[in-house]
């Protein structure tokens, strides 16, 4: 295993004074390193023994016994107020909801406090809640490519347009294809990636999955029995970079609609897949079709061509998370399909206006013509083929641009 630390960019965003008196919720897929963004939080600011991980025997029956035991270890740091208390997991125990509203209320002048989780804490807050007002919500995801080649968090951030963005990811920048291909092998997860090594990436993988299952799948979904979701695994990563057909997919798995698309939502709050909408416009030839999936563990994607496509979905995704925390602007990604069949793989939205059209091709062959047909029919955004190729460069037409993924991303 690598000893090495890569630089989240969710820290500097989420940990700001900007965002004020609110608890801080961090939710992200499983061994995303919320746990690590946290710890290396509080050791940084000398409040590394403010950590309390619920899934610990010791910390449930020190609440039952001192309810407020925070506030004693507070007592012996080096802080100076308010100090900051992670609570990891505290989502899992009974009655957390009351618990945090009692911390919250009764030393919030004191305390700041950092609550991480995984799938229950974002379905807790899809649902409706009674601590409104009281938290923000912050999303880490894997890792990006500009996290690990140690780039600062202003090169990921957008323009004021997407010209002007997409030649701040050209300029001065040499391709990162080494990482690019590690990515690539060993997926954006922080422990296989770091170990790189291929067995062990695959062994990762197989228990990562297999504890989603047991755990985060069946507890939140009250299935007993998971074999048709196993089944439906399976049969995802043959799905990638392509409209998913729910109707397919049930007769594949011999089950009704209605489960299948539960069955997909439900892998969806357990992170181990997101889902892009097509983007529509009345009155125009772009057309309402099914949605597209991708992994966060893209490993499983065994062609080439899908998996980069996937690479290049969750770097996408996690800019724009990145985005809507940091700036005042509102994001969000989508992909684009017209009624003759053809289509271009992201869209991204500034303000549900379309901004910036993203093609991703493992070569350098040049922009297919509908690409530029859909940029004219979105109001003439600006489009970048991403392409696996290193070193390539090119403008192919006005604000129309064909650059390397390891350049235009690191």
């Amino acid at each position: 295993m690598k000893s090495r630390i890569i630089k989240r960019f969710l820290s500097e965003i989420a940990f700001s004074e900007r965002f004020g008196r609110q608890m801080r919720f961090i939710a992200g897929p499983r061994q995303s390193g919320k746990t690590f963004l946290a710890r290396s939080f509080l050791e940084g600011i000398g409040s590394g023994s403010l950590y309390y991980n619920w899934d610990r025997r010791e910390v449930r029956s020190r609440y039952r016994k001192e309810p407020h035991f925070f506030a004693s270890d507070a007592l012996t740091t080096n802080t100076e107020t308010p100090d900051w208390v992670c609570l990891d997991e505290i989502h899992k125990y009974g009655n957390w909801k009351n618990i945090l509203k009692d911390f919250y209320d009764g030393y919030e002048p004191d305390f700041r406090f950092i609550v991480t989780g995984s799938a229950r804490l974002e379905s807790f807050r899809r649902s409706g809640d009674s601590l409104a007002g009281r938290y923000f919500l912050f999303h880490l995801n894997p890792l990006i490519l500009p996290e690990i080649s140690g780039a600062a968090l202003e090169s990921v951030l957008p323009e004021k347009d997407a010209v002007s963005f997409i030649r701040k990811n050209i300029k001065g920048k040499a391709a990162d294809v080494k990482n690019l291909d590690n990515l690539m092998e060993y997926g954006p997860f922080p422990e296989p990636f770091l170990s790189g090594d291929s067995l062990f990436t695959r062994k990762w993988r197989e228990g990562y999955m297999e504890r989603i299952i047991k755990e985060d799948l069946r507890d939140l979904t009250q299935i007993h029995h998971l074999e048709k979701v196993l089944d439906l695994i399976y049969l995802l990563p043959g799905k990638v970079a392509a409209p998913l057909s729910i109707n397919s997919l049930k007769e594949d798995l011999e089950i009704n609609f209605n489960t299948v698309k539960n069955y997909l939502n439900y892998l969806n709050v357990c992170y181990i897949l997101f889902e892009l909408m097509p983007y529509s416009i009345k009155k125009t030839r772009l057309v309402k079709k099914e949605k597209k999936i991708y992994f966060y563990d893209y490993t499983n994607v065994e062609k080439e061509g899908p998996r980069f496509e996937n690479l290049i979905a969750l770097e996408l995704r996690t800019r724009v998370d990145l985005w809507n925390d940091a700036t005042t602007e509102t994001y969000d990604l989508r992909y684009v399909r017209t009624r003759d069949g053809t289509e271009t793989d992201f869209l991204i939205l500034q303000n549900n206006v379309p901004w910036l059209l993203i093609e991703s091709k493992l070569s350098d062959k040049g922009i297919e013509r509908h690409h530029y047909r859909h940029a004219d029919l979105l109001g003439g955004i600006p489009i970048v083929q991403l392409v696996k190729e290193p070193d390539v460069v090119k403008l192919t037409a006005e604000n129309a641009f064909i650059i390397s993924a390891g350049i235009f991303l690191s």
